[in-house]
């Protein structure tokens, strides 16, 4: 942040360095807020962004009260339709949708006894924030700043409360999977933390609420959030001289999602290939094995569409290279992979041994962590990690030589996209420097920098070719970089299954649309003994050994879930990863639910280019679509799949049916057997080991593709179901699926409009596929 330039020693260019990390990941220019106001020596700055967005700055200095914000928004401030007026209350910024009053406050008098021990030091400070009907939303009570000391450097914590409503519930902070999901009465720790108990931590500090307002807390240190706790809001982070904070407003959550997508940036269209199967296995170790595989789908009649080259290709940590003794023509397997209509992902690590070739040129240029005396940190603490300097990725120069190298070396040879591993990053950076100030001030912001770089350089060099980045962390603004996500290396049991639901309808509620799970865990198969029969006969499976019978069954479990998350990956410690591979029994199973992904591709797509348009997310916790439903408030372990599907995961071993609660103001189909159900009430539903409990809402209208081998190949429509209860509208899209077109000639596409009282379905024009809708039409009885 800005206004720690007098603070950085040891030489370091901080404004400069700053200013070349913003340019990477275009931050917003610097502009005077619309008024700073003076309560008693506390400066307050009020910059809008929208009508529905406005920055507030808290600070003793002028210069941090009207400094920019700091790396993850990238908007520009925008005044346009806001007052400012002063009268007795304070002072009033008003535009047409959000209200914003800094309250006047009386000049202090002398403290009395009690507040000469306990009376805080910071002039007080209060903010309401009022939707455009004039109704309060929330109000900023008080705000700290705390004096410590960090890496050597005399800082601050610093810190702001809010009031709470009453039956306020609080979404979002990124990815927390202690298998809860409202965050209120907890205590989060927002930090990229790998070690976490529950699995990894992944800091986004945005948080919604169901109330009408989010907010985006700016500051990258590690932060800790206390929601909806003893009647407050509580926001803390470990280093920072200023309180900066962004309230979003708006009627309906996906106004939340616009508005982040406004201030943070817009979520591309990934590939189509990415909404696909992606194959993934730690590790293939030759290039037959990953052909092998590859060629296993397309004999067996499976689709695919993406085989993933992990870790240890390389000769050494950092080569950057390709081992040719074991993949010893990596661009003719690529071709291989591209004449059957598949892609591939390589995974490139930002960690360099001692021994690499690379090394020595970074450590000289200043490009890698560093400890105070300028020489690079070389592994971690813990975990038995000993190798590997991890490149200092703030530094605009070391991204670009980053972006060169894979470019050059990997691209070269076939592979377009790019697995971007330990973004959080594992190297964990407290303690050390980064070249724009201590890994503790800027704990949480290495995956916007890291994956932006790759962004930056692939858009340069490769305009025109859509890019795709997997990224194990985020930070406000990562999706503009093309980055999925996914909940890192999670183990292989039931426990963490169930925890991966609300995991990732969290995460999804930070504004990061696209995240998913290794399907199966990644950790080796070892779990406790099944407490139920099993309902999968092991027999014949290769994916783990005798002591986890029942693993077949939590993959098959696993797989049904995952067809119903945004992206679709296989990956793990085991032997075997492929569908086949689990066994004769679960083979069918698993081949259903895949064939039903790709029947259900124009549905995906469609939803995916929706979320490019506006921001909101497709993987969707019920408190989104359903606000005066309080029933859903809390519900963490069902969700809504695009406007049509709600999905109930199946996470205990043995069970054949669940409870699944319906939300009040829709009927509800059974997708198995089209009977229909009253919305507001709990149902037992039925869920044979090959079923996922899945309902469709009334008045959907749903299209479905013919098979097809990969995304490669024109998908003609099947047919467009539609289920009654209600006139609606569903826009069919597709395009290339590969190339950035999207974004200036849109595509294909024809709105469908079901008309519920008149029985018919219409079209806007022809469909995407040529095709002509009325001929596809079933309407479910």
């Amino acid at each position: 942040m800005i206004e720690q330039a007098d603070r950085v020693g040891s030489g370091r260019a901080w404004r400069a360095a700053l200013l070349g990390a913003a340019a990477l990941v275009a931050s917003p220019a610097v502009a005077a807020p619309l008024a700073t106001v003076d309560r008693n020596g506390a400066l307050v700055a009020v910059e809008p962004y929208a009508p529905n967005i406005v920055r507030v700055t808290i600070a003793l200095e002028r210069k941090l009260a009207d400094a920019p914000p700091g790396d993850g928004p990238n908007a520009s401030a925008d005044f346009a339709g806001w007052q400012h007026r002063s009268d007795a209350s304070g002072d009033v910024f008003a535009s047409s949708a959000m209200t914003v009053t800094v309250k006047a406050q009386p000049w202090p008098g002398a403290p009395s006894q009690m507040q000469r021990y306990f009376a805080p030091s910071l002039p007080p400070v209060s903010i309401s924030f009022a939707d455009a009907g004039g109704r309060a939303l929330t109000e900023m009570k008080g705000w700290e700043r705390a004096p410590h000391t960090v890496t050597g450097e005399q800082t601050f914590k610093v810190g702001a409360s809010f009031s709470v409503q009453p039956d306020e519930h609080f979404y979002g902070l990124g990815q927390n999977q202690e298998g809860i999901l409202d965050l209120k009465g907890r205590t989060i720790d927002c930090r990229h933390n790998y070690d976490a108990p529950a699995g990894e931590t992944v800091c986004v500090p945005f948080m919604v609420t169901n109330k009408g307002y989010g907010i985006v807390w700016d500051n990258p240190s590690a932060l800790t959030v206390s929601a909806g706790l003893n009647n407050a809001t509580h926001f803390q982070s470990n280093v920072g001289e200023r309180v900066s904070f962004f309230v979003i407003t708006g009627a309906t959550t996906d106004q939340l999602y616009a508005g982040y997508a406004k201030l943070t940036g817009t979520t591309p269209l990934p590939p189509k290939a990415a909404f696909g199967l992606i194959q993934s296995k730690a590790r293939y170790e030759t290039q037959k094995e990953l052909l092998d595989i590859a060629d296993g789908y397309r004999r067996r009649g499976y689709p695919l569409d993406v085989m993933v080259l992990d870790w240890f290709y390389w000769t050494r940590m950092g080569q950057l290279d390709i081992d040719r003794n074991f993949f010893p023509d990596p661009k003719g397997m690529n071709d291989a992979l591209k004449a059957k209509g598949m892609r591939s992902i390589i995974s490139v690590w930002p960690r360099f041994e001692k021994e690499s070739r690379y090394y020595d040129m970074l450590a000289a240029k200043g490009w890698l962590l560093q400890h105070k005396d300028g020489t690079p940190v070389d592994g971690l603490a813990v975990r038995s990690d000993r190798a590997g300097a991890l490149i200092d990725s703030t530094n605009p120069e070391a991204r670009a030589w980053f972006w060169e190298k894979i470019r050059d070396n990997l691209g070269s040879q076939g592979f377009e996209w790019y697995w971007l591993d330990e973004t959080e990053p594992d190297l964990v950076p407290d303690g050390y420097h980064y070249s724009i100030g201590t890994g503790d001030r800027f704990h949480n912001l290495f995956p916007l920098v890291h994956t932006g770089g790759v962004a930056q350089g692939s858009a340069r060099d490769r305009p025109n070719l859509r890019n795709l980045i997997l990224s194990r962390a985020a930070y406000l603004g990562v999706q503009r970089t093309g980055a999925l996500f996914w909940s890192s290396d999670v183990q292989s049991t039931w426990e963490v299954l169930k925890r991966q639901v609300p995991a990732g309808l969290g995460f999804t509620a930070s504004g990061m649309a696209y995240w998913s799970s290794d399907t199966g865990g990644w950790q080796w198969p070892n779990g406790p003994v099944a407490p139920r029969p099993v309902l999968l006969d092991p027999a014949g499976a290769t994916a783990m050994g005798a002591n986890y019978p029942d693993y077949p069954e939590l993959f098959a479990r696993w797989f049904a879930y995952n067809s119903f998350t945004p992206t679709l990956r296989i990956h793990g410690q085991r032997p075997a990863t492929a569908i086949w591979e689990y066994g004769a029994a679960a083979e069918p199973v698993l081949a259903k639910f895949l064939k039903l992904r790709y029947a259900l591709m124009p549905y995906l797509y469609s939803l995916g280019y929706g979320t490019y348009k506006t921001g909101a997310p497709f993987m969707r916790a019920l408190f989104m679509d359903f606000p005066n439903d309080p029933s859903v408030a809390t519900i963490g372990d069902q969700y809504m799949f695009g406007p049509a599907f709600l999905v109930a995961p199946v996470t205990d071993q043995g069970i054949t049916e669940r409870k699944v609660y319906l939300p009040a103001g829709a009927d509800w189909y059974d997708y198995w057997t089209n009977r229909r159900y009253t919305g507001g009430q709990t149902i037992t539903a039925a869920a044979p080991i090959d079923q996922i409990p899945l309902f469709v809402r009334a008045g959907s209208i749903v299209p479905f593709g013919a098979a097809v081998p990969s995304t490669a190949t024109d998908q003609k429509l099947e047919q467009i179901r539609v289920y009654p209860g209600r006139s609606t509208s569903f826009t069919l899209y597709d395009d290339d699926g590969t190339t950035n077109d999207y974004r200036t000639k849109g595509g294909r596409s024809a709105t469908l409009t079901w008309d519920d009282a008149a029985g018919r379905l219409s079209a806007s024009g022809k469909l995407p596929s040529g095709q002509d809708a009325a001929g596809l039409v079933q309407v479910v009885k």
